[in-house]
């Protein structure tokens, strides 16, 4: 076994690797940015700092190389994202002794082709949905290749992974400026822009089937995972084993897994992806392979009890597995729910922040796999996963049953996060009947109602300031001051701090320091000019408050009284930090309500900014530039009405007339 392995990637994934390093008594050396002081640099043995802040630093293959020679690393261990899936990255290894831990390059180099793989794995009989697959395709080729097709259809970025990149096209005139889109997108992820278009299935259920392949031609599967909830084509909740597959189909999608995985020599572990129309469970059509550990691989752990990390270790340090296909047994079920610093409120808009206050869930049964601690920055250079809430249960109704309590024993303030979201998706009862496809997420959002604040979160926030008496001291003394006689009370106005939040401010008047329930935390954050920053957790409510004392609201009135005398221009603010990835329009030109004027970049996914009225756009970003929060990125000039310029004109008539006079 190797003495000392790199873990060239960050948060959960790489404080995941750094345990079973630990169980196995193998020394660990973990990488990071500048800046970025997550836990897995203090739970390795030892942390290199390998270049400047962002997610840049860990796709820079010579300065990861750099650190492993530095540390005496004999292998590395790539995680998922970043360089796991990077055939480069893998003959740098080799070519400086030291092992990736993760299969031969040749296998990421089809299996990292969408389109490669498609083709490969046809010929080893694998079943195939209908679609266009062929490299090198224009826009205007594909256009053309796909006018056979029945709508809706999927482009797929060929090099993409993770259901990143992937859009939806319901009808064939939206099909030209998607695929621009989709273009772009892919670049930007991925460096390579190669896109093909498969037939949409209708009601699909997403399976997946671990793997595991030794250098010795041993080929085993896992049983299967099912990750139908999806969010943009992102995995939210995920399960195993599925409660769709009987035990024939569970047989066949593991015999093709392992077929796909035979048929290019595969080392370690990996995933095999496939789609299942909901309507015709048995029928199974191969999606892709994922050359790596998948994030939700908790869920195999459990349920197998194989440790899939140590089972990666031993296979790239030669030895056998121990395990056959008939040594694997399924007990139990788990399912995993990813935790998000995201706003589901607000459309699912990145969050960003200091984390105040993180508490994990404990109880039977429940695993938390996290890359965050207390007075970590999360910013939007980064995946915006904190953490994964995974719950085991003797059948699939515990399991459901303790991720739910788990889920609302997870506390992050700081940040907001969609633990609420995650909540009402695991109580769903199509869910919990397991009748669900890969479409349920988004026909459910609509119908959600996200907890809003109350008037006990409002005292809550305002007791966490409420000055306190000095202790000994009589009744009129008090920190701001004294008076003779009783206390005179506190008043607050109470603000919800929630971005977009229509809330009307909550008064508070405090006769004395309030204490909150006993299941209710608070946490002051920052004061403002505006106020103070308060965090509030309580029950099934997460939330900032804005808290303004006597003369916070005296300067928030005044500010009210100041922007009424003043004829705004309608500004476009940038929701969070980000890149301009696009900008819609040339400054000055007329614009529609509604119309796209800047794309932002951040936390790897794309957001539009729309034109807030008709008018004529005055655009204040460039493409490629770095946007605060807040930032002023466009403006629209609402456009004159005609009865207005008549107006104006026929006074100027006037007036002029009465100077003849």
């Amino acid at each position: 076994m190797f003495r000392t392995v790199l873990v060239a990637n960050r948060g959960e994934i790489a404080c995941r690797v750094i345990r079973t390093l630990r169980q196995l008594g193998i020394r660990s050396v973990a990488v990071y940015a500048e800046g970025d002081h997550g836990p897995h640099t203090s739970e390795a043995d030892q942390a290199l700092r390998i270049g400047p802040a962002g997610a840049a630093t860990y796709l820079d293959i010579e300065a990861i190389m750099e650190a492993a020679q530095w540390s005496g690393a004999e292998a590395i261990h790539p995680g998922y994202g970043f360089l796991s899936e990077n055939a480069a990255f893998a003959r740098a290894c080799t070519a400086s002794g030291i092992t990736f831990i993760g299969p031969e390059p040749y296998a990421l180099e089809v299996m990292g082709d969408k389109i490669r793989a498609k083709n490969h794995v046809a010929q080893a009989g694998v079943p195939l949905v209908e679609g266009i697959s062929e490299p090198g395709l224009s826009d205007e080729q594909l256009i053309a290749a796909a006018e056979g097709m029945t709508y809706p259809v999927l482009i797929k970025p060929s090099a993409g992974g993770g259901g990143k990149g992937m859009h939806v096209v319901d009808k064939p005139q939206d099909l030209p400026e998607t695929l621009k889109t989709a273009r772009r997108v892919a670049k930007a992820a991925f460096g390579d822009d190669t896109l093909l278009i498969e037939q949409l299935i209708r009601s699909p259920r997403h399976i997946e089937v671990q793997i595991l392949a030794d250098s010795r031609g041993n080929t085993i599967h896992l049983g299967e995972r099912e990750c139908s909830l999806q969010r943009r084509h992102q995995k939210v909740i995920e399960e195993a084993p599925s409660a769709l597959l009987d035990e024939a189909t569970r047989q066949r999608i593991g015999e093709a897994a392992c077929a796909t995985a035979r048929s290019v020599g595969y080392l370690g572990a990996g995933t095999v992806e496939f789609l299942v129309p909901a309507e015709a469970p048995e029928t199974f059509y191969f999606m892709e392979m994922n050359t790596r550990l998948q994030v939700e691989h908790p869920v195999t752990e459990e349920v197998t009890g194989i440790d899939l990390v140590a089972q990666q270790i031993r296979i790239a340090a030669g030895l056998p597995l121990e395990i056959t296909q008939q040594d694997v047994n399924l007990t139990g079920h788990s399912v995993e729910a990813r935790v998000y610093a995201e706003d589901p409120a607000s459309g699912f808009m990145p969050s960003t922040g200091e984390i105040l206050c993180y508490q994990e869930p404990e109880g039977a049964g429940i695993r938390v796999d996290s890359g965050i601690r207390r007075d970590q920055e999360i910013g939007t250079g980064y995946d915006p996963m904190l953490a994964k809430v995974i719950a085991t249960g003797a059948d699939r109704e515990q399991a459901f049953v303790r991720l739910e309590q788990a889920l609302a024993g997870t506390v992050i303030l700081g940040v907001t996060t969609n633990i609420s979201f995650l909540r009402q998706l695991a109580a769903d009862p199509e869910v919990r009947a397991g009748q669900m496809d890969t479409t349920l997420i988004e026909r459910r959002i609509p119908q959600m109602e996200f907890p809003t604040a109350q008037q006990h979160h409002a005292e809550a926030a305002a007791a966490a300031l409420s000055p306190q008496p000095a202790q000994g001291a009589p009744l009129a003394w008090r920190r701001d001051g004294w008076r003779s006689g009783e206390p005179v009370p506190a008043r607050y106005q109470v603000l919800p701090s929630a971005a977009g939040s229509d809330q009307e401010p909550f008064t508070v008047t405090l006769q004395g320091p309030l204490r909150p329930d006993s299941g209710t935390r608070t946490v002051t954050a920052s004061a403002t000019r505006e106020g103070t920053e308060v965090w509030v957790h309580a029950q099934d409510y997460t939330g900032a408050f804005t808290v303004l004392d006597h003369q916070a609201q005296v300067l928030r009135h005044l500010s009210r009284l100041k922007a009424e005398h003043t004829e705004a221009v309608p500004e476009v603010t940038a929701p969070m930090p980000g890149t301009v990835v696009s900008v819609g329009v040339v400054d000055g030109s007329a614009v529609t309500t509604g119309q796209v004027l800047v794309t932002l970049e951040a936390m790897k996914m794309e957001h539009q900014l729309t034109a807030p009225l008709e008018g004529t756009a005055r655009i204040h970003v460039n493409q490629g530039q770095t946007v605060k929060l807040g930032q002023v990125v466009a403006a629209v000039e609402a456009a004159e009405e005609p009865a207005a310029a008549a107006d104006s004109e026929h006074t100027s008539r006037e007036n002029t007339e009465s100077k003849d006079t």
